[in-house]
């Protein structure tokens, strides 16, 4: 959305009665200029335009574009009390609506919002929290579609960081952080905050005032994280990992059994397992792989899609595609999983209902290779 030109002007009368009505203890400084938004495409300011609204959105345009750097402190703390006098609300009305516009896949929005409620509560750890969260949306969205993410994974951890820094540090910082090092592979961070959530837990149990910050569904999922994590958080899984991931499967291979070995209840070790299988091409015992995986506990939909294309490798086309379907509903919009949709398709001669799949593929993703060579020798 473009955004209109900033223009500073003295209190405006109006704001006296405006100011008096909503609050007996702020008081204007006409020594401080008033920031407003303009229209559009405007560059002046038409009096009878003027409105409260536009006062308020200049403000929260100063207090939190990098910009805006050169405007006195003095003012960024007065216009911040003035935004929190007009909008009590505001902390809870924008946290909402950042929510709901990443759920809908708009993360430039709810980033815009996040960086507002950034402005206004400086170092609240909740606000750098939904930020972290936010992020890490983006992230995931951009890794589905086969897209790079650097960028705003490290801008999640920064975030993150920052969030655990402050003290006392916010209970839900630690638990969703946990996860976050798990989906970077960082065990060792995963499991470290884990086990703080949970001591923090704990020590809260003494306290009413604190425990309400603690659900018992959360305190469970972390110590059955920690669990978990116990065997992840070796150094052999992420060897294997990192071969798997250079194409070096037959030394991954010797360090995935070792591993196992160690860790025979870990299912993400059998997923391993059968994922360089699977990349030998020895898709039977990739499947008996992934078979052990879900057996162990294993979720996602990754699993799923990896069973799937060794199924179809073994000619179980049935079979493979109701893997395909019980993975797509888990993780809608996976290019991988609808390319493979379409591959499965072509395999049993549907070549329209391959081309609507590969359609499909190009509009997330126009530039997958794939799609692009169905297209190119229809």
């Amino acid at each position: 959305m473009e955004k209109g030109a900033i223009v500073f002007l003295a209190v405006p009368e109006f704001l006296y009665n405006d100011i008096h009505r909503l609050s007996d203890s702020f008081k204007l400084d006409p020594s401080i200029l008033i920031p407003v938004e303009l229209q559009a495409g405007e560059d002046t300011l038409k009096a009878e335009t003027l409105s409260l609204e536009m006062i308020l959105s200049g403000m929260l345009r100063v207090i939190s574009e990098p910009a805006m750097k050169n405007i006195p402190p003095e003012w960024i703390g007065y216009y911040r009390l003035f935004v929190l006098t007009v909008k009590p609300g505001i902390f809870h009305e924008f946290t909402g609506a950042s929510i709901v516009k990443a759920e809908n896949g708009e993360f430039d929005m709810a980033l815009e919002i996040s960086a507002v409620l950034e402005g206004l509560f400086p170092g609240s750890p909740g606000v750098l929290l939904n930020k972290a969260l936010i992020l890490e949306s983006a992230a995931a969205e951009l890794e589905k579609n086969g897209h790079a993410a650097e960028r705003e994974n490290a801008l999640a951890l920064d975030a993150y960081e920052t969030a655990l820094a402050q003290e006392p540090v916010l209970p839900d910082a630690l638990f969703n952080a946990a996860f976050f090092f798990i989906r970077r592979r960082d065990f060792a961070r995963a499991k470290d905050h884990f086990s703080r959530y949970v001591q923090a837990a704990e020590e809260s149990e003494s306290s009413l005032e604190n425990s309400a910050e603690f659900s018992a569904e959360k305190i469970r999922e972390a110590k059955k994280n920690l669990e978990e994590i116990g065997g992840l958080d070796d150094s052999g899984f992420r060897e294997a990992y990192d071969l798997i991931n250079r194409g070096e499967d037959e030394k991954a291979l010797s360090k995935i059994r070792e591993y196992i070995e160690r860790h025979p209840k870990v299912w993400n070790g059998w997923f391993l397992l059968g994922w360089a299988l699977r990349k030998q091409g020895r898709f039977k015992d990739g499947l008996e792989s992934f078979k052990k995986a879900l057996e162990l506990g294993g979720e996602g939909s990754d699993v799923k899609n990896e069973m799937a294309i060794c199924l179809m490798e073994l000619g179980d086309f049935k079979a493979a595609k109701k893997e395909l379907e019980r993975a797509l509903r888990e993780t809608s919009n996976d290019i991988k999983i609808i390319s493979n949709l379409g591959v499965l398709a072509m395999k049993t001669g549907d070549r329209d209902k391959a081309a609507s799949y590969f359609r499909t593929v190009l509009e997330l993703d126009g530039d997958d290779p794939l799609a692009r060579h169905f297209f190119d020798n229809q």
